[in-house]
């Protein structure tokens, strides 16, 4: 059985429907993905499955004990713990044994309770065991490490932690509690490019299931295995990552295209047979053709998409609840070539940017630059060259100081040291991640007007519709646009500049994918030079040339010459090389401590040595029969005489063991004095 099956959900807010026909399962051990524009109700839908919402029709199955954890866009804390307690929580249970099986061991002292406490002890201490209860700390310090959290953030309360903090917070004590499903709402949002590698490591090593929403394609194409398209009208499934759904997608674009179009073709024959014999001797034949066709062709207009996916449209016809009329041979010709393709494909972004005059060749160059702020000192860079039309990629930490240096670059902040010269002939386009351009007091046509004076209110309405921005909304105020929304209003500003460098601070932030894959085509069509601040690793790899890394604890900028993929396999062999180095130097000098070492032993201490290491060695054998009777005393034989004699095996052995820990403890001592 699946942990999640819905079947045929829909949801209106009054008369205004979110989404309708929406059926889907999510077995065990999936991946899947949900993608579809913005608006579309993705976010809806999975309030709907953790029951923070009522679908307005269809039904949501869930597993029998379905244990489910639920990270939205933004997490809302209001929690006095800190940053370790709350990750703590999710290891109650375990902490619970952990306090028992410590009442249980001062018991075993006691001779009087210790063959009761010892009969319960071993089944708890395997439990604790296997559910990890020895390493639960660890696991702790490893997910908060690998989601940009460290040691100092451990005991900052909850409600002292920015959103993006507390979201974090909240995914890594999600992933600590080990759920059956994860359902994740934009989950790399707040993550730099090293924590969303992190979580995709994590989760390709999960055992539970995950259904996510996503805008990030590459995060999708290394952890999706299901991509699930949503529409209004419902939602259609695809195998594989995100870069086997773009391929599957166009497929069935054309496909349907085909279709519709043989079939239009197939109506236009019938109505040249009709045409021609409609007057004849074939009278009542043409007639019959004529009363099929008005039925068809009122199926086609009435269901849409479903009749165009029909390979056989007259079955579809017979079977569609249409109260036809018989149509007359001039209403069913226009009617026929007045028949639309019915488009699954979402609304498009229609940009382009031109680049105007003719930069020189050299765009930029920085010699011994220093970027930050007074007394601030953010990092150095290597001499920097660009060239025109060559797209550089900018990437580092959050708060490295990426936007910093491209306002550095734009001379809005001087370096602290060094020159950035600037080429010859440029016109400078900004997108800033933060839409610092816009004015929350304007209008949309107001903000176009500001950058294309000469436009009438009928061009910029039409030039705002290849923007998505229609009807009414062009008179909206900035203030109440959303994040998405402000992305392409700054976008379709900056189309009108014509310029011939753009410098694009994070460009597909509130970006859905439809529209992600228009601005990477229109990027990559662009006559300019590009520098791009981005954690959008889909994008930088279709894009870039270089790639300038900020290395924060090293205070650095690397510029490495060529695509994100070389980037990442020159990192990889790096980091390889690099353990590899550490390694073989650990050994060696652990060699060479040990003989100086050894050289320099008296008599006693050699003797001292010797002893720890057959107390030692004493101690692992001792520990293996305990875990071994403590197997047994898991599953006890019926024979209470043999029950009592593991037992009191058990106590010996134990009590061996704890006076060989004094020892080993005494001949440290001995070591350190």
């Amino acid at each position: 059985m699946s942990l999640v099956t819905v079947i045929d959900l829909a949801k209106s807010y009054g008369p205004d429907d979110i989404f309708s026909g929406i059926s889907f399962t999510v077995p065990h051990g999936a991946r899947t993905a949900i993608v579809g524009p913005n608006g579309i109700g993705k976010t809806t839908l999975l309030r709907i499955l953790v029951c923070e919402e009522t679908p307005s029709a269809g039904a949501v199955q869930r597993a029998r004990f379905l244990r489910s954890g639920y990270l939205p866009q933004e997490a809302f804390f209001d929690s006095a713990r800190s940053l370790w307690e709350e990750c703590l929580s999710a290891f109650d249970d375990l902490r619970a044994q952990e306090s028992e099986l410590k009442r249980l061991e001062e018991l075993m002292s006691d001779s009087d309770q210790a063959e009761e406490a010892l009969a319960r002890y071993g089944p708890i201490q395997a439990e604790f065991d296997r559910l990890g209860g020895y390493t639960y700390p660890t696991r702790i310090r490893q997910v908060l490490g690998g989601l940009g959290f460290t040691a100092d953030d451990y005991d900052y309360p909850l409600n002292h932690l920015s959103g993006g903090q507390r979201t974090r917070a909240l995914l890594a004590r999600l992933l600590l509690s080990n759920p059956d499903l994860l359902i994740l709402d934009e989950p790399t949002n707040h993550l730099d490019i090293a924590a969303v590698e992190w979580l995709e490591s994590y989760l390709s090593q999960w055992d539970g299931a995950a259904l996510i929403v996503s805008h990030d394609r590459y995060f999708l194409d290394r952890v999706a295995n299901t991509i699930l398209e949503m529409s209004r009208s419902g939602m259609e499934t695809y195998h594989g990552n995100y870069s086997a759904y773009v391929r599957q997608r166009q497929e069935r674009w054309e496909l349907r295209h085909q279709i519709f179009e043989s079939e239009k073709e197939r109506l236009e024959k019938e109505l040249d047979y009709i045409r021609k014999n409609i007057s004849g001797q074939r009278t009542l034949q043409a007639k019959g053709k004529l009363r099929r066709l008005s039925r068809q062709v009122e199926a086609i207009e009435s269901l849409g998409v479903e009749a165009v996916q029909g390979k056989n449209w007259g079955v579809i016809s017979e079977d569609a609840d249409i109260s036809a009329h018989s149509m007359n041979l001039e209403e069913a010709t226009r009617r026929v070539r007045s028949l639309k393709e019915p488009s699954s494909r979402p609304p498009r972004l229609h940009m382009h940017l031109k680049a105007g005059q003719r930069s020189g060749n050299i765009i930029l160059r920085t010699e011994s630059i220093v970027v930050g702020y007074p007394g601030k000192e953010l990092f150095s860079a290597d001499d920097i060259e660009l060239y025109r039309q060559e797209t550089a990629a900018l990437i580092g930490p959050n708060g490295a100081g990426k936007t910093t240096f491209l306002k550095t670059i734009l001379g809005q902040i001087p370096p602290l040291s060094g020159e950035v010269e600037l080429g010859a002939s440029l016109d400078i386009g900004y997108f800033a991640q933060a839409h610092e351009g816009l004015r929350p007091e304007k209008t949309l046509v107001e903000e176009i007007d500001s950058v294309a004076p000469h436009m009438l209110l009928g061009q910029v309405r039409d030039y705002l519709a290849k923007f998505l921005f229609t009807k009414e909304d062009v008179f909206k105020m900035v203030a109440m646009l959303s994040g998405g929304e402000r992305g392409r209003l700054a976008l379709a500003k900056l189309a009108l500049t014509n310029a011939n460098l753009l410098l694009l601070d994070e460009p597909t932030n509130h970006l859905d994918i439809p529209s992600q894959e228009i601005l990477e085509e229109v990027l990559a069509n662009y006559q300019g030079t590009i520098l791009l601040v981005s954690h959008d690793r889909y994008l930088i790899d279709a894009l870039a040339t270089q790639v300038w890394e900020i290395d924060e604890e090293g205070g650095s900028l690397r510029v490495f010459k060529g695509t994100y993929s070389e980037f990442r396999i020159q990192k990889e062999m790096e980091h390889e090389a690099e353990k590899a180095t550490a390694w073989d130097s650990s050994r060696k000098s652990e060699a060479v401590v040990r003989s100086r070492t050894d050289n320099r032993l008296s008599a006693d201490e050699r003797k001292r040595k010797t002893r720890l290491r057959e107390v030692e060695a004493t101690i692992n054998t001792l520990e293996g029969e305990l875990a071994a009777l403590g197997r047994k005393l898991e599953n006890p034989p019926a024979d209470s005489a043999k029950v009592q004699k593991l037992g009191n095996e058990y106590v010996k052995i134990q009590g061996k063991l704890d006076e060989l820990m004094k020892i080993w403890e005494s001949l440290h001592i001995q070591e350190s004095v």
